[in-house]
Parts: structure tokens; C-alpha cells; sequence
């Protein structure tokens, strides 16, 4: 198999038992031909698509995040007092610290009926909204009545001992080269699974994780997916989905397909250090065609004769250079590569196999998740949903960003379907936005893109810590402040000049939330354009929430549902998230309070919310 092959031929390899067609090949040089749309507005930007249609010449409504009445009006006062009693629990440390074996201790005690009645009177009731996607439906109806959308996601999560954690991330993520000691020797520490951090729960209090049992596991999985799709496409009309790829098939082929997209590009500003261009931007690193030619030739990648034959001002234009969007079209369609997952050693100049083989069985996995990811895709654009592919931890991510990316390219030809997340803690988050919405300009799709702070700091940095590589983790909470910021603004730029693109700012900072205020009226972006979208999770910052979505702009919440005993692991998480949030920051409780003495002083205690 060819390194082109694993993106995209494997993506394009076989066709999905669902019957939805397969991934199509990456045309790496010229840009798609879309359907012409009339000129409004100013003249865009080379290269950077339609221009943005003209904005409604009314002022968006000003958004006030501390007027109670406006706030909490879609919610009864028992919501509010459910919310005030869960945040006040949340910051009790001792509490917190046993809340696992005081649920376990009142599941004994209370019975299976009256726990989950206890449940849905408080945590479940206050994060979750339904059994079902039947019971789901009223909250999703009221929600929206008031102006906030939701993204649907089923919760439910295997209830598995730290041990049985370790044993199936172990497994799952070992290849069987590795097992006999034929491969190994050649990984990357980063890239290979350590039984120190099999548990990838461990830490993590923002994401939810799926370790994999075997293919059939997976298929449910996909089942669980595409009927939550289904869901949100019946919900409303403009809905969106949230996957995460590790459900969907074996860990192993992420680990590696990361590994290589990794070296590859350290491969790149290897080159670009000899060359005399060590610490610039992603999109300012140019190699010059002259000196990298010569580079692939000592290595043996491939003859000199076709070497030249890439670099035509067909493929690359006339500059006599090469950024990194060139390169990684070299490395996916243009290099003859004949033996399985080559990677550049920069320390002996040769190109070395990753492993030594894949068994058959490994080969179909990696190719069923991929069927996976296409039906998944397909179902969404079939419904008139879009589908967020949530981010993971760093060993993960080039994998998941490159498959997102390859979804991207095939299914967002007329709007923003597929949205990849960049968390904004890591140190390379701008790289990655500035490169992608470049990469759309140049092939005419569309850019969609979820912005997060992200959820595995204190797993990543403990991980590098332990294992022995760079932590990839911004140094303070400025720093990744500013990121968010940083990428925020960069795709509103291209918003502004390019109807193509979109973003979720999904933040629960209210600082961040007036930033993109700001910066939208700055730059003349309409919230009737819904091109911005907020997103906060249920149960959480409503005083964010629903001001929003009363002055107009598109805002959801991330609405989970699932049995009370299947979401328990989910609602852990959430209690420990608020701990995180809420202590030493009094905002929401202050709120809460207000409105309700508000509510008593003026008789209206038992105000019953009218959309």
C-alpha cells in the first residue's frame, strides 16, 4: 500500500455497506467549480471565494448578559432553584471528592425507581434532558421557542473498572507488528500506547471516551449516530450532531496514521531549517523547489526525472517555492511510494517503514471506519444536519483533523456540513485554522469549524511529562485566552470577505462571547447571516444562552440524553466541570439569586414561562 493510498485511496477504497457512496480522490491543485451566485457586496479577496452577501443594514439588538428577567424567562423558579442547589453543590469539595461512592451507596439504598426519580429531580434534570429521543422532544420545542437551538448527543457510556480501561486501550492500540517485537523500535513515544494513561478518562472532566471492544461494538455505535441525526434533523431545521471518531472503529489505525502525518510534517520544517526559515508561521514557511528536489532525491523517494515532474506551475504555480498545503498534496497524490506507511528519518536521510506490515484484519478495520465516518456524513447532508467531529487527545488529532478534512472536501460543496473542533489550548491551534481555511480557498469548499478551549490539558501535559515529549499545551489560561481569540478572529475575517465559511464559538466565557460581539460588529456580520453560531452545554450558562438567542443570534445547547444508570459517567464529569468553573467564580449563582428574590418581591415566584 502506498502512503498516498492511506489518504485518500483508503478513503475512497470500498464502498460502505449503507449504501452511501465512498469517499471521492483529492484533487490537490485546482479548485472546485461551484454553482455561480450573484455578485453582491465588495469584490472578495483573491482566491478567497463569493463574496459575503450584503449585510441587513439594521444594527444587531445589543445583548445584555445581566438582565435576569431576560435571562432566565423560558425557566420555572423550581428550574432556578435546581440550578442554584446544583452549582452550590458542585463547589463542595468533599462532596465531589466521594460523589462516585455516594451514588453507588444511594443507588443501594433508594432502589433503582426512586434514584432515578432523586436523579431527575436534580443532576440528571438539571444536564440531561430525556431518556429517549421522544422524551427529549418537549425540551428541545421549549428551548427553541425562546431562540436557542440544540445539538443532540447521546450520552451513554460504558460503566468500566480503571482496570478493564487499561487492558482494552492496551490492546486496541497495539498493532501485531508491535506484539512480536517487529515494529515497535521505530514508534514514536508520543505515538504509542502507554498503560500509565490507558484509562483516557483519567483527567478528563469535558469529553466523553469510548474504548473499543471489537467491529460490532463500533457498528452500534454508528447505529447510536445516525439516530441521533435523525433526531436532530427532525427537530428543527438547522441542527447539529456531535461524533467523536474513536467510536468508530480501532484506536490503533489513528495512533498511526497520526504518527505519520506527524513526521511528515516535521519532515517539511526539517527542510525548511536547513533552508534558512526556522520559527516562522505554518503559512509563511516556502521551501524553495530547487533545494527540496534535491533533499527527495538523496533520500530515494523517488527518480529525479519524476521529482521534476511534481513541481510543475500546473500543480504548484510559477513562485519556485512550496508551503505546506503544496507538500501535503505531494506527499497524498504524487509520490510513488511502494512499500506501507513510510516515514522520513531526519536523522539517517532515508525513508523507513513505520511498521513492518498490517495483518488483513487490521487492513479491513482501518477500512471499516472509514465506511463508517462516510455513512455518518452522508446521513447528515441526506437530513440537512451538520455534523461536528469533536477533537481528541494530541496522539489522536492529525488523524481525526485529516479524516474531518478528507469529510470536508467531499460534502461541504454548497455549505458548512462537516465542522472540525480545534481546541485552542494547544500551542500549534492558530497553525491549524490558518492552514485549513487556506486549503479551502484554494479547493472551493466550504470551512466549518467548532472552536473550544479543550478538554485533556491536565491528561496531555502529565502524558509528555511522563512519556518524555513536548508539551503541546499552551504554558497559562492567558495564553490560551489570547489563541482563542487569535483563531476566533482569523475566521472572521474570512467570514467577511467569504460567504464558504462558518464557526461555533462553543465557549461558556462570557468575555469571549462580547469579543465575538465585538469583532462582528466591527466587521459588519449579521447575526441573520448565521454564519456565527454559540454554543454552551445544557444545564450551564443559560444567562449566555438565552439573551443571545432572544437578540437573534444562532445559539445552541449541547442537549445530552440517555437512561439515568447509562449517563451517570457523563453526569460525573459534569458535577466536576462546574467545580472547576464555578469555584472562586460566583457569576451564575449571583444571577440566580437575583432573579429569584426579583421573583419574590414582585409576586411573580410562580411565573409559569410563555415563548
Amino acid at each position: 500500500m502506498a502512503l498516498r493510498s492511506l489518504v485518500p485511496a483508503l478513503l475512497r477504497a470500498t464502498a460502505p455497506r449503507r449504501g452511501p457512496a465512498p469517499f471521492s480522490s483529492v484533487a490537490a491543485a485546482a479548485p472546485r467549480e461551484r454553482p455561480p451566485e450573484p455578485p453582491t457586496g465588495p469584490d472578495p479577496q483573491p482566491g478567497s471565494g463569493p463574496p459575503r452577501p450584503a449585510p441587513s443594514p439594521s444594527p444587531a439588538p445589543p445583548v445584555d448578559f445581566s438582565n435576569t428577567a431576560t435571562a432566565y424567562q423560558s425557566r420555572t423558579s423550581w428550574e432556578l432553584l435546581r440550578n442554584l442547589l446544583v452549582l452550590r453543590v458542585c463547589a463542595l469539595e468533599p462532596l465531589l471528592q466521594r460523589h462516585q461512592q455516594l451514588l453507588q451507596v444511594s443507588q443501594k439504598l433508594l432502589g433503582r425507581h426512586l434514584f432515578d426519580r432523586l436523579m431527575k429531580m436534580t443532576f440528571y434534570g438539571q444536564f440531561v434532558a430525556g431518556e429517549d429521543q421522544e422524551a427529549i422532544k418537549p425540551l428541545i420545542h421549549h428551548n427553541k421557542a425562546f431562540g436557542v437551538g440544540s445539538i443532540l448527543d447521546y450520552s451513554v457510556e460504558e460503566d468500566i473498572s480503571h482496570e478493564e480501561a487499561e487492558e482494552k486501550e492496551m490492546d486496541s492500540c497495539t498493532a501485531d507488528a508491535e506484539r512480536d517485537g517487529s515494529g515497535a523500535g521505530k514508534r514514536e513515544k508520543q505515538f504509542q500506547v502507554h498503560r500509565a494513561f490507558g484509562d483516557r478518562r483519567d483527567g478528563v472532566t469535558g469529553a466523553r471516551t469510548y474504548f473499543y471492544a471489537n467491529e460490532a461494538k463500533c457498528d452500534h455505535h454508528m447505529e447510536n449516530f445516525l439516530r441521533c441525526i435523525d433526531a436532530s434533523g427532525s427537530a428543527s431545521d438547522d441542527s447539529f450532531c456531535a461524533i467523536k471518531l474513536t467510536a468508530l472503529g480501532r484506536p490503533q489505525f489513528l495512533l498511526q496514521f497520526s504518527e505519520v502525518l506527524t513526521k511528515w510534517r516535521r519532515f517539511f520544517h526539517q527542510i525548511a531549517i536547513q533552508q534558512g526559515q526556522a520559527g516562522l508561521p505554518a503559512m509563511e514557511t516556502k521551501l524553495q523547489v530547487s533545494e527540496l528536489q534535491k533533499s527527495l532525491e538523496s533520500m530515494g523517494i523517488t527518480a529525479k526525472c519524476e521529482i521534476q515532474s511534481w513541481f510543475t506551475g500546473e500543480l504548484l504555480g510559477v513562485s519556485g517555492t512550496v508551503d505546506l498545503l503544496d507538500w501535503n498534496s505531494l506527499i497524498d497524490n504524487r509520490t510513488q511510494l511502494s512499500r506501507l506507511l513510510l516515514v522520513p528519518n531526519v536523522q539517517t536521510g532515508q525513508l523507513e517503514p513505520l511498521l513492518s506490515h498490517f495483518t488483513e484484519d487490521e487492513d479491513l478495520q482501518m477500512k471499516r471506519m472509514l465506511q463508517r465516518i462516510d455513512v455518518l456524513a452522508k446521513r447528515a447532508l441526506e437530513v440537512g444536519v451538520c455534523l461536528m467531529v469533536d477533537a481528541e487527545q494530541t496522539y489522536f488529532q492529525p488523524a481525526i483533523s485529516r479524516l474531518t478534512l478528507e469529510m470536508q472536501r467531499k460534502f461541504n460543496t454548497q455549505k458548512p456540513v462537516i465542522f472540525n473542533t480545534y481546541q485552542c489550548y494547544l500551542k500549534d491551534a492558530y497553525d491549524s485554522v490558518s492552514l485549513d481555511v487556506e486549503l479551502a480557498r484554494r479547493e472551493g469548499w466550504c470551512f466549518g469549524a467548532k472552536l473550544v478551549r479543550g478538554a485533556y490539558m491536565t491528561q496531555e501535559r502529565e502524558r509528555a511529562a511522563e512519556v518524555g515529549y513536548e508539551d503541546p499545551i499552551n504554558p497559562t489560561y492567558m495564553a490560551t485566552n489570547e489563541m482563542y481569540h487569535r483563531c476566533l478572529n482569523h475566521i472572521l475575517e474570512e467570514i467577511r470577505h467569504s460567504s464558504w465559511a462558518s464557526v461555533m464559538v462553543a465557549s461558556h466565557n462570557e468575555d469571549t462571547v462580547r469579543f465575538t460581539l465585538q469583532r462582528m460588529e466591527e466587521l459588519g456580520l449579521h447575526p441573520t447571516e448565521r454564519k456565527v453560531y454559540f454554543g454552551q452545554l445544557l444545564g450551564m450558562c443559560d444567562q449566555i444562552s438565552f439573551p443571545l438567542g432572544q437578540a437573534g443570534f444562532p445559539v445552541y445547547k449541547y442537549v445530552p440524553y440517555g437512561p439515568v444508570k447509562d449517563v451517570l459517567p457523563y453526569l460525573s464529569r459534569r458535577a466536576l466541570e462546574n467545580r472547576g468553573i464555578m469555584k472562586g467564580a460566583q457569576r451564575e449563582r449571583q444571577l440566580l439569586m437575583k432573579e429569584l428574590k426579583r421573583r419574590v418581591l414582585s409576586g411573580s415566584f410562580f411565573y409559569r414561562p410563555v415563548a
